[in-house]
């Protein structure tokens, strides 16, 4: 399976307590968050860097500065836009678009009803964030959208992921690498992850 997981100690540890079902609305919000940064960390080790020099205080410096690498992120409404502020601490610079999804509660099917992008979409890389990554289909959904756009470079960040929803993305997507911070067990009757976190959007802000 093209899948990363992420298993750094302070992940894990956040990721822990976010599963509680006793973390209320606003430790959910902020463990989101944090979480979403340790992860960016990851997600971005590949970008380019390129030598340049600095003066410092005390001599001048050979450094190494990213490339002028354009970078946009994605979240996936609603539950991905928890995960938006973690990931522009590290890059403030990146634009943000939005896909909006929703799963046909009948044949959990993916229905598009939103999707605004920045307008240079195909001279910048994309991450697309969602917490729950269950059935793929939404997943799968935004990057298809993304590419029909003219993207062409495309990451995935989930906080958890059910293996039936890394081999949709696989199967529909093989050039997308997908980063999670854990790989659940499977899906349950009703589509949702097992053990998983529960519904992360209801979770995030305090809805039912």
């Amino acid at each position: 399976m093209n899948v990363r997981v992420l298993d750094h100690p302070l992940i894990q540890h956040k990721l822990a307590i976010i599963r509680d079902e006793k973390t209320g609305a606003k430790g959910f919000r902020e463990l989101l968050e944090e979480i979403a940064t340790l992860m960016a960390y990851e997600v971005t080790r590949d970008l380019p860097v390129c030598e340049t020099e600095v003066q410092t205080p005390v001599a001048k410096a050979k450094v190494k500065m990213i490339c002028g690498k354009k970078l946009g992120v994605i979240p996936i409404l609603r539950a991905g836009l928890g995960m938006v502020s973690g990931i522009l601490r590290l890059i403030p610079t990146a634009k943000v678009g939005h896909i909006g999804v929703y799963r046909d509660p009948e044949t959990l099917r993916p229905v598009e009803y939103y999707c605004k992008l920045p307008t240079d979409v195909a001279e910048r890389d994309f991450i697309i964030v969602d917490p729950m990554l269950a059935t793929g289909g939404s997943a799968a959904a935004a990057i298809g959208f993304l590419k029909e756009r003219g993207a062409k470079q495309i990451k995935l960040m989930c906080l958890v992921a059910a293996p039936e929803g890394v081999k949709t993305v696989n199967t529909q997507h093989p050039d997308v690498e997908i980063y999670t911070a854990a790989l659940d067990e499977r899906l349950n009757d009703h589509g949702y992850i097992v053990p998983g976190l529960g519904d992360a959007g209801d979770r995030l802000f305090g809805t039912k």
